[in-house]
């Protein structure tokens, strides 16, 4: 069963918790956050981006990069930017986007769930992405962002969060991107113990976004079990920082494909090796999106072609043959364009939904690339079937948005 628990978070006084909250480490590069923190000294761009308080193009793998990082953390301690909590407690984060609200917990997880497979993944992980989380965990001591989970609904945390949002949060935001960011404290004891027994009776948490985070921060806590030789096994460092959402609350947008150019083939070629497995409609020149599973958008030569895979080109009862990835990959990508690997190819980008349709177009009317693919979004029943069965999905399948705001709790591991 899950185990999760209240922890004494660090955060950011009240009126300071714009000035201090940033988007996550991974969403930007160093110059778009050296730009997002211009002018700002209590960005926390300045702990999780801290190459930004160095020349540009400073290696952010530097080990005074990291040095930084610690010492940004403890001054906006000392500054009083961030303050710890007098006890422990959970929390809920609401995110808003688009008139709709997800809810979710801030937790602390146990890395054991996560070592024996109840924190369930569904995605590789490299291991030079894990190491440098891993520093920055090691090193500030604390998990300065949290990861992302899902776990499936229950009616009685689900009360628990109407009782509490129907409270004065503690922070409410909208953030410069547009979304709202709201957070309660949770103070009340009953609840908090009540909280942690209905936890108790849910036998996994998915990971739905921040795979390397979730790695990082596990190990770095089984790491700290091994060096310490007077380990009781309830430390603050056997638990890493999550936000639970229930999967009802959750989103998947679609992640779509864009391509250099057609492996040699001429526009009707490409076509044509199309109509061999799909079939394929002329649209026009209004943005077209794919309808439903198995169906997909083609943006070719300024026209929108809608493909829909014929029977027997998909296996609805295989978890990873069901999805519409899985379909594009093998019969367009790699049997018409020749590209096997998605993660190292030159010759493919990836664009996440939230950019919209307009983006394909704009990248292959540019001139840039020659054709773009649009997919049907994995649902969050996809995404539990293929964690609960051991499978993993290929690699650029799943966008959630919004992403978590950083700053807003962090979790010491001491």
């Amino acid at each position: 069963m899950a185990k999760v628990k209240p922890f004494k978070g660090v955060r950011p006084p009240k009126h300071l918790v714009e000035e201090v909250a940033s988007r996550p480490y991974d969403v930007l590069n160093s110059e778009e956050a050296r730009q997002e923190a211009h002018g700002n000294e209590k960005s926390l761009y300045h702990i999780i981006k801290p190459e930004i308080d160095f020349e540009p193009g400073t290696d952010e793998h530097d080990p005074k990069v990291y040095d930084r990082a610690v010492e940004n953390f403890q001054n906006f301690q000392k500054q009083g930017w961030l303050v710890e909590d007098d006890k422990e407690k959970y929390y809920i984060y609401a995110q808003t986007m688009d008139g709709r609200t997800q809810y979710g917990f801030v937790v602390a997880a146990w890395v054991n769930d996560y070592m024996e497979g109840r924190i369930k993944k569904h995605e590789l992980t490299r291991r030079d992405k894990e190491e440098d989380r891993m520093k920055h965990v090691r090193i500030n001591n604390a998990n300065i962002e949290p990861v992302f989970f899902a776990f499936p609904d229950n009616e009685a945390l689900e009360n628990i969060i109407r009782t509490v949002t129907a409270g004065e949060p503690e922070y409410d935001f909208v953030a410069p991107d547009g979304f709202g960011h709201t957070l309660w404290v949770i103070e009340d004891d009953a609840m908090i113990a009540r909280i942690s027994e209905e936890f108790d009776k849910i036998p996994n948490l998915y990971i739905a976004d921040g795979h390397h985070r979730s790695a990082a921060a596990a190990l770095v806590g089984a790491e700290k079990a091994a060096n310490n030789p007077n380990h009781r096994g309830d430390e603050e460092y056997n638990y890493f920082m999550a936000v639970a959402f229930p999967a009802s609350h959750l989103k998947i947008i679609d992640y779509n494909r864009v391509v250099r150019d057609l492996n040699g083939l001429t526009e009707e070629e490409f076509l044509n090796r199309l109509a061999e497995n799909f079939i394929v409609e002329e649209k026009g020149e209004e943005i077209y999106s794919p309808s439903g599973l198995h169906n997909f958008s083609l943006y070719l030569g300024g026209k929108w072609y809608s493909l829909t895979a014929k029977e027997g080109t998909f296996n609805d009862n295989d978890p990873i043959g069901v999805l519409d990835v899985t379909v594009s990959s093998d019969l367009i990508l790699r049997d018409i364009l020749g590209i096997t690997d998605l993660r190292s190819d030159k010759r493919i980008d990836f664009v996440g939904g939230i950019r919209g349709l307009g983006e394909l177009k704009q990248r292959v009317d540019s001139g840039e690339m020659k054709m773009a693919l649009a997919l049907y979004p994995v649902t969050m029943d996809q995404l539990i079937n293929i964690a609960d069965t051991g499978n993993i999905m290929p690699p650029k399948t799943t966008w959630f948005e919004p992403k978590l705001r950083s700053g807003l709790v962090i979790h010491k591991l001491d």
